[in-house]
C-alpha cells in the first residue's frame, strides 16, 4: 500500500473504484488499466522514469481496489485531454478536470438508479433548489403548480446530494444549471442521460444574442422581456444582468412554454436563480389581466408587448413545413408582441429559409414572406455548421427582427453568413465579429455579410421578395477579391504556351481584354420560369435493376470520377418500371452538386440521371443541331447559351461558395446565377471551351494508353513472363 497523503480534515470524497475512475474521467476501462500498468511504481523505477505514479489502492480488495478520489484526480491532473482546445484562459483541459467534475456530480448519478427515472431526480433536485432561493420568500399560493409536492418528495439523500452539489458549486442557480446540462463546466443532465439537453439552445447562440442585446440592467432601467418557446430558460437567463445586479423577475420578465415538464422545471430555476418569473402555457395568456410576477398593483395588467422578444421554437425537421404553428410562426409572433422601439431575437431550422413556394399550401414560406413585406426582418445570421452538440445533421439561423415598418420599397436586409466566419476566425471569435457587424458597428466583408433589397429598383434585380431561398449562403456571393482576372488569364496563357508549344498559334489567337461595363447577373431560377432551361431532376433507381447492359446511367460515382461512364447501365425493360426517370439529349448539361459543383456536357445523349445528380437543358439546342446537320446557316445569335459555357460558368467561384448543410455540403442550382453576356461572346466562348475539352481528352487518351502500358509491363515482369532489355 502507498503511504497515504498528509490532508487536513476528514477526505471530502469516498474512495472510487476502477469503473469509477474510468467513468468519471471519461474513458475506456482498457485506458485505466494501461495508466496502472505503465505508470506503476515498479515500472517507472525500471525505466529510471521521473514522472509520479500512478495512485497506489488504500483500501478494497485485490480484485476490487479502492483509490483516494483527490489522489486520482491530482495524478489526471498531469495528463491533458487529446485533440482539445485550450480554453478562454489558455488553458487545456485535463482528465484530471473531467474527473473532478464527475465527483461533484457523483452523488446526484447514482440517486438515478434508486429512484429510477431522471425526470423525477432532475425535478426533486430543481424544487429543492428552487425552495432554498426564492421560494423561501414567497406565499403559498404564488409557489408554481407542483413544487411543495416535489420538494416534499425529495428525501433526505436527495437534499443532501443537492446541498453537496450546491457546496461545491457556490450558488444555487449554478447548480440547477449544471443539473440541466446548461452549465458550461458542468454537464450533470448529459451524465443522467436525459434527453433534455437534445433540445437546448446551443451555448454559442445563447451568447451572440446576449452580444446583441447587450447589458439589460436589474434596476429600474431594465427593459421588459418575453420568452417564447422558453424550453429551459437559456436565452432569458443569458442575458446580462449589467453591473448593477441580477435580471429580476417580478413583473419585468415572462416566459411562455407549452411543454408541461419544461415549463415546471424552468419556474424552479428560476427561483434558484432568485428570480420568481410567471410561465404561462400559451401566448394567448399574456393578454389576460393579472399581476404579474405577484406583484400586485393597483389594477391588473397584461403583459402582450415587451420591449425584448425572445423566441426558440422546437428544432423539427422538414416534416413540419406544413404546420400552421411551425418555427415562423414563433417569429410572426414575437414581432407581435414588440413594443415600437424593441427587438426580438428568433433561433429557427435553416429549412424555413429555403423553401420555396408549390402548388401545395405553404405556411411556411407566406410567414416568410409576411414577415420580409412588412420590414420585420433586420438581419439574417446563418449560424455555423454543427453548431449543436447533439443534433449535428441541422442548420440553425438567427433571426433579428423588428416591429412592422411598411416603409420605402428599398428597405434592406442584412445577410450573415457566420458559418463562413467561424471557418475562417476559429473559436468563439465568430461572435464578436457578428454582434459587430449586425450593431453596425464594424465593415463587412462581401465575401460574409451584405445587405439585399427586400424588392428591386429595376426589372429583374435581385430582391429577397421573389418566393426563393433567402439564406445567407444562397445569396452573398461576390466576384473573388484580390484576383486580377486578365492577370491570372494572360500568366495562365503564357504557362500553356510553355507547356504545350504546337498550341502557340491558336493560344495567342484569344482575344482577352478587360471588361469596361458592369455585366449584370441573373438566377437559373430565373431562366428556368422564362424557359430559357429545362430542369431535369435525378431519379432514384433500385440497384437491383442496375446492371451491365442497357442505357448508360449517371450517378454521384460517375461525376466523381469514382466510376467510368458506361460502366453502369440499366435495360429498357427495367427503366420501364420507372415512368418520371429522365433521359439525356445530346448538349445537356449533367450537375452534381454536392461538396462543390462539378459539371459535365453530354456529347452524345442517352443516359439516365441518378439523384442526386441533374440536369439542364438549354432551349432551341436540339433546334439548333438540326440546323447544323443540315448545313444551314447559324449565326452567333441562334442561341442565348451554349453547353460547355454554361458548364464552366456554373462552376465557377462565386457558384461553389453557395454551399449550405451541416453533413454534406449542397448547393442549391437554381441560386446559381450566370452573367448576362451577348450571343458573340457566348459563341466565342463556347469555341474556346469546345477545343480546350477536345484537347484535354486527348490528352486524357495518352495518359490511359501510357498508365495501361505501364501496368502491362509491370504485371508480365512480375510473373516472369517478360524479359526487358536495353535497345
Amino acid at each position: 500500500m502507498a503511504e497515504a497523503t498528509s490532508r487536513t480534515g476528514p477526505a471530502p470524497y469516498a474512495p472510487v473504484t476502477l469503473g469509477e475512475i474510468k467513468e468519471l474521467a471519461g474513458v475506456g476501462r482498457p485506458t485505466v488499466s494501461n495508466w496502472r500498468r505503465r505508470f506503476s511504481r515498479a515500472a517507472l523505477a525500471s525505466a529510471k522514469d521521473r514522472r509520479p505514479p500512478f495512485p497506489e489502492p488504500i483500501g478494497g480488495s485485490e480484485s476490487k481496489p479502492l483509490f483516494d478520489a483527490l489522489e486520482i484526480a491530482d495524478w489526471l491532473s498531469l495528463r491533458p485531454v487529446p485533440d482539445t482546445e485550450p480554453d478562454g484562459s489558455g488553458k487545456v483541459p485535463t482528465y484530471g478536470d473531467r474527473f473532478r467534475q464527475g465527483l461533484k456530480l457523483r452523488r446526484l448519478v447514482t440517486l438515478k438508479h434508486h429512484l429510477g427515472s431522471t425526470e423525477t431526480l432532475i425535478a426533486q433536485a430543481l424544487a429543492t433548489l428552487a425552495m432554498w432561493g426564492e421560494g423561501e420568500n414567497l406565499l403559498p399560493e404564488y409557489l408554481p403548480e407542483g413544487l411543495r409536492e416535489d420538494y416534499t418528495a425529495a428525501g433526505p439523500e436527495v437534499r443532501q446530494a443537492v446541498s453537496s452539489l450546491r457546496y461545491e458549486i457556490g450558488s444555487l442557480g449554478r447548480a440547477a444549471d449544471a443539473i440541466l446540462g446548461i452549465d458550461e463546466d458542468l454537464e450533470l443532465a448529459k451524465r443522467l442521460e436525459s434527453d433534455l439537453v437534445m433540445d437546448t439552445v446551443p451555448r454559442e447562440i445563447v451568447a451572440l444574442v446576449a452580444s446583441l442585446i447587450g447589458p439589460n440592467e436589474g434596476g429600474p432601467d431594465q427593459r421588459s422581456t418575453i420568452s417564447l418557446c422558453a424550453g429551459l430558460g437559456e436565452l432569458l437567463l443569458g442575458m446580462d444582468g449589467g453591473p448593477t445586479g441580477r435580471l429580476r423577475g417580478h413583473g419585468e420578465l415572462v416566459a411562455v412554454e407549452p411543454d408541461p415538464l419544461r415549463r415546471k422545471l424552468l419556474a424552479y430555476r428560476l427561483l434558484s436563480h432568485e428570480m420568481f418569473t410567471d410561465v404561462c402555457p400559451s401566448p394567448s395568456d399574456l393578454d389576460t389581466p393579472r399581476w404579474w410576477g405577484g406583484a400586485p398593483g393597483a389594477e391588473p395588467w397584461t403583459f402582450s408587448t415587451a420591449d425584448i422578444v425572445l423566441a426558440s421554437p422546437p428544432y423539427a425537421s422538414g416534416e413540419r413545413e406544413r404546420d400552421e404553428k411551425g418555427p415562423l410562426w414563433w417569429a410572426q409572433e414575437a414581432v407581435r408582441r414588440l413594443n415600437p422601439d424593441g427587438h426580438a431575437y428568433a433561433v429557427v431550422p435553416t429549412w424555413t429559409l429555403t423553401r420555396t413556394r408549390g402548388a401545395a399550401p405553404a405556411p411556411t414560406v407566406d410567414a416568410r414572406e409576411q414577415l420580409l413585406a412588412q420590414g420585420s426582418v433586420e438581419a439574417i445570421v446563418q449560424l455555423p455548421r454543427r453548431i449543436h452538440p447533439f443534433r449535428t445533421g441541422a442548420e440553425y439561423a438567427l433571426l433579428v427582427l423588428r416591429p412592422p415598418t411598411y416603409e420605402a420599397s428599398d428597405q434592406q436586409v442584412l445577410l450573415i453568413d457566420a458559418d463562413r466566419i467561424a471557418q475562417r476566425a476559429g473559436g468563439r471569435k465568430w461572435i464578436g465579429e457578428v454582434a459587430q457587424l449586425v450593431l453596425a458597428e464594424g465593415e463587412p466583408d462581401p465575401r460574409d455579410a451584405r445587405s439585399v433589397s427586400l424588392r428591386s429598383s429595376y426589372p429583374g434585380g435581385e430582391q429577397l421578395l421573389d418566393s426563393r431561398s433567402v439564406l445567407p449562403a444562397h445569396r452573398i456571393v461576390t466576384a473573388e477579391t484580390g484576383v486580377d482576372h486578365f492577370e491570372e488569364t494572360v500568366t495562365a496563357r503564357r504557362a500553356a504556351m510553355a507547356a504545350m508549344p504546337q498550341l502557340r498559334d491558336w493560344l495567342a489567337a484569344m482575344g482577352i481584354a478587360k471588361r469596361r461595363t458592369p455585366v449584370r447577373h441573373r438566377k437559373l431560377d430565373q431562366h428556368v420560369t422564362a424557359g430559357q432551361l429545362k430542369s431535369l431532376g435525378g431519379h432514384r433507381i433500385k440497384d437491383a435493376d442496375i446492371g451491365e447492359a442497357g442505357l448508360p446511367v449517371i450517378g454521384r460515382e460517375e461525376m466523381a470520377g469514382e466510376l467510368p461512364v458506361g460502366q453502369r447501365r440499366i435495360s429498357p425493360e427495367a427503366l420501364a418500371a420507372y415512368s418520371s426517370a429522365k433521359i439525356t439529349e445530346r448538349g445537356d448539361v449533367i450537375v452534381l452538386a454536392e461538396q462543390g459543383v462539378r459539371c459535365q456536357v453530354d456529347e452524345a445523349g442517352g443516359c439516365v440521371l441518378l439523384s442526386p445528380v441533374q440536369g439542364l437543358r438549354i432551349a432551341g439546342y436540339r433546334e439548333f443541331l438540326v440546323a447544323v446537320a443540315k448545313g444551314e446557316p447559324v449565326g452567333p445569335d441562334a442561341l442565348w447559351m451554349r453547353p460547355h459555357a454554361l458548364a464552366q460558368l456554373l462552376q465557377s467561384p462565386r457558384n461553389q461558395h453557395r454551399g449550405s448543410g451541416s453533413l454534406v455540403r449542397r448547393v442549391s442550382v437554381r441560386d446559381m446565377d450566370l452573367p448576362q453576356l451577348s450571343p458573340e461572346e457566348i459563341a466565342e466562348l463556347e469555341a474556346i471551351l469546345t477545343e480546350t475539352e477536345r484537347l484535354r481528352a486527348d490528352v486524357r487518351r495518352q495518359l490511359a494508353a501510357l498508365d495501361h502500358l505501364a501496368a502491362r509491363i509491370a504485371a508480365g515482369v512480375a510473373d516472369g513472363d517478360l524479359a526487358l532489355r536495353r535497345r
